[in-house]
């Protein structure tokens, strides 16, 4: 018993430290300016800018202060302090979700917005200056070209778009073009009036959809892990605050005179 008992204090310290260390990457997390390192994000900052920033930055704190309660409480073994700190825990434990929980709303809702952003800024060659320019950044580094297709730029395709025409291979070679994402616009065949051009197949909006939604997935992710750490700490907080209550007491055998057996708890020191 005083193994098991020795094992589970230990798991106790282990996963409160950890549980700091949650607090930690919280707070770095919900300060740090994630969406300003994102290629053209800045553009639909409306749809990625503060989502779950706030349960970081409030939460990160609080569970770094509780963390070092438990550690403290594990540590020395106070048991009125682990059943305060599993309390307190779990009201922290219910207060983020309740407060994270329209992340997921936000992440499921991310699609249709985007599309209707993309929606409103097409034509492209009409859209702003800056959605241009950094568009173009996007293109010429991920090898895509528009929004949702390259006519999305209709007719004014800007050199971002343009790519190396696939290397033309013989019948009997099984091997697919050196650049199958490239498509052929303009004259087919071209003639000398319309010029054919050679412009990227892949849509820039996934790309993008994935850049936005990023964020977002970090902070449920992050979230999702404090709650389960903070599940393991209230659960072994607990067993260890409770510990007089499940743990066996020691019992004494004696004989009395007529050779029958007795158990009785062994009288306490104190």
């Amino acid at each position: 018993m005083a193994r098991c008992r020795s094992y589970l204090r230990g798991l106790a310290i282990c996963i409160t430290v950890l549980l700091l260390v949650s607090g930690v990457v919280m707070i770095g997390v919900g300060f740090s300016s994630i969406d300003g390192n994102i290629p053209i994000a800045e553009l639909f900052d409306q749809l990625s800018s503060s989502d779950g920033l706030l349960a970081l930055q409030v939460f990160g704190p609080i569970t770094l202060v509780l963390s070092v309660l438990g550690i403290c409480a594990a540590t020395l073994d106070l048991k009125p302090v682990l059943l305060l700190f599993s309390a307190l825990i779990f009201v922290e434990f219910v207060a983020l979700m309740v407060v994270a929980s329209p992340l997921v709303q936000v992440q499921a809702q991310m699609d249709s917005a985007v599309d209707e952003v993309f929606l409103n800024v097409t034509p492209l060659h009409r859209a702003d200056s800056v959605i241009q320019s950094e568009l173009n950044k996007l293109q010429a580094s991920d090898s895509c070209c528009g929004l949702r297709k390259f006519e999305d730029w209709e007719n004014q395709l800007p050199v971002s778009c343009f790519c190396t025409p696939p290397t033309p291979r013989p019948a009997s070679d099984p091997q697919p073009s050196s650049n199958a994402d490239c498509v052929m616009v303009g004259g087919d065949p071209p003639t000398p009036q319309i010029t054919a051009q050679w412009v990227h197949s892949k849509p820039c909006g996934s790309i993008l959809k994935s850049y936005l939604s990023f964020p977002i997935k970090l902070r449920i992710g992050i979230i999702s892990a404090v709650a389960t750490i903070t599940m393991a700490a209230i659960a072994l907080c607990l067993a260890l605050g409770l510990e007089e209550y499940w743990k066996t007491p020691p019992v004494e055998t004696t004989v009395d005179d007529f050779n029958r057996v007795k158990y009785q708890p062994k009288p306490s020191l104190t």
